[in-house]
């Protein structure tokens, strides 16, 4: 394709529009084939807790947010795109009908309302198990949906799909149903081994297996056409090629450049994800793994990774109650730590990697009357940094080696907080400058399964080389693993005082 003016002044140099649909909000992002960002942009929406524990938004709310989103970014890069790529947040799940229209709200990652019905994989054989591959969670696809058939059998009884956030999004894109194995693999219905819907738990759970769209690859060609009818919601030509795309996270990694064993990632977000590609799944498999393994958005390769509930989320969180903006929490990492400082435990909202535990709640304690505002802002973003460590600690083996984190996500871009991590986390941190990585990831991906691109072009773009911005303090890093001791013990005994929480979630 040439490039060149249309008639409107819209630019015809080959383009890809990557739609990154989030938890809170929805990304667009226009690059040219070789990834470079042209225009973006996103529009956000509510989640929304009905009853406590309870995680959800309304599904025609991120097609509208889609469509604004779109419209924005392709004006702002001056070019029709030729190729449509999606990602979007992982797990929970939106039931539809036959024509893709929702039967209820959909049902969010952070949701902990299934956490009863975890029961029937522990009942499950231990080979079967081990195929899934990752530890149980109550805000994945599967125990979601054995709730929904038990609590709500009347909307249960009229989904013809039960799909992830993304596979919605592109079914009401194009008309046709489908999944792909990176977002696949995270529902805990997926024989992560054999790279195909496990038939065998989704009979064991009671579940329809024709509820489970079938798999695609996510970009060796398109899961179909952009509609007439999404065209022009979207404000684009009907009929532009659009990929199966990927998880968020696998979409990240691609779109970042984390491709190659021996490099891994810390991602700051709503929540916190470590990253670690994989040539090979392990062998053997744990049968009651801490960390999550999972597809990646290549035709082949997997990933670990480390999942923290309990990032931006929890700091966001944190901030409000304390009345501080953004920056006065970041400058809070600058004051300097001292072994008498308060403790923050972050788990508002539960936490997954390595506890698995959904009932654990976030506090500050060691608490005097000499500490004040700031001692505990410092103290929320050290906690933060503490779960990530717990994270890190189970991703990266002994047998491990990486010379840096690379960074990426908006939060962890402030210097102070940065030099905290690294501190904590006993690794330098390295910056890649790609904007909006998951948007991009999915551009790319979008890019291929229209023909523009191959593997070898099109998912191996050029990248800047990282960044070293952090490097770990020798004083510093001997006083955080000293309080990061102490901050164990304080998670553990927490957990132990709570009565009403429910049975170990371990897996």
């Amino acid at each position: 394709m040439a490039t060149g003016t249309a008639a409107d002044g819209t630019s015809t140099a080959p383009a890809a529009l990557g739609i990154d649909l989030g938890t809170s909000s929805v990304k667009a992002v226009v690059t040219d084939l070789a990834g470079a960002v042209a225009g973006q942009a996103s529009a956000g929406y509510p989640v929304t807790g009905p009853r406590p524990g309870w995680s959800e938004t309304d599904p025609l709310a991120w097609l509208e947010a889609t469509a604004a989103a779109v419209r924005a970014a392709v004006a702002e890069a001056g070019v029709t795109p030729a190729a449509i790529g999606l990602s979007g947040q992982m797990h929970g799940v939106v039931a539809t009908g036959a024509t893709g229209a929702p039967v209820r709200a959909a049902m969010l990652w952070s949701d902990s309302r299934a956490v009863a019905y975890l029961a029937g994989y522990r009942d499950l054989d231990a080979p079967v198990r081990r195929r899934l591959a990752n530890p149980l969670s109550p805000g994945m696809a599967g125990p979601m949906l054995a709730w929904l058939a038990a609590e709500e059998p009347s909307a249960y009884a009229a989904m013809r799909w039960a799909l992830q956030p993304k596979d919605w999004l592109r079914a009401r894109l194009t008309g046709e149903f489908h999944s792909e194995p990176s977002d696949a693999s995270g529902t805990l219905l997926y024989d992560v081994v054999a790279d195909r819907w496990d038939d065998d738990v989704i009979a064991a759970l009671g579940l329809e297996r024709g509820a489970f769209a079938p798999l695609l690859p996510s970009s060796a060609h398109a899961a179909g056409r952009l509609t007439g009818e999404a065209a022009r919601r979207l404000g684009l030509p009907a009929g532009i090629p659009v990929a199966a795309g990927a998880a968020d996270t696998a979409a990240a990694a691609l779109g970042s450049g984390l491709v190659e064993p021996g490099t891994a990632q810390l991602t700051i977000g709503t929540g916190a994800q470590v990253v670690m590609p994989l040539a090979a799944l392990p062998d053997p498999i744990p049968a009651r793994p801490t960390t999550h393994l999972y597809r990646a958005a290549t035709d082949s390769g997997w990933y670990r990774m480390g999942a923290i509930l309990n990032g931006g989320l929890t700091l966001d969180w944190v901030r409000r109650v304390l009345g501080a903006t953004w920056q006065e929490l970041y400058e809070a990492a600058a004051t300097e730590g001292r072994a008498d400082d308060p403790f923050f435990l972050p788990h508002l909202h539960g936490e997954r990697t390595p506890y698995l535990d959904p009932a654990m709640r976030a506090g500050w304690t060691d608490l005097g009357p000499h500490h004040g505002r700031v001692h505990m802002l410092r103290a929320a973003l050290e906690g933060v940094a503490f779960a990530v460590r717990d994270a890190l600690d189970h991703v990266l083996t002994t047998e491990d080696r990486v010379a840096h984190l690379r960074l990426a996500g908006g939060g962890t871009t402030h210097p102070a907080w940065r030099q905290m991590l690294a501190d904590t986390l006993g690794y330098g941190l390295a910056a890649v400058d790609v904007p909006a990585a998951s948007g991009r990831g999915a551009a790319l991906l979008g890019a291929r399964a229209a023909g523009l691109a191959d593997e070898a072009s099109g998912l191996a773009p050029r990248l800047p080389e990282p960044l070293v911005v952090a490097e770990p303090r020798p004083a510093a890093g001997r006083l955080s693993q000293d309080r990061h001791h102490a901050f164990r013990q304080r998670v553990l005994a927490l957990r132990a005082t709570r009565a009403d929480r429910p049975g170990d979630h371990r897996t």
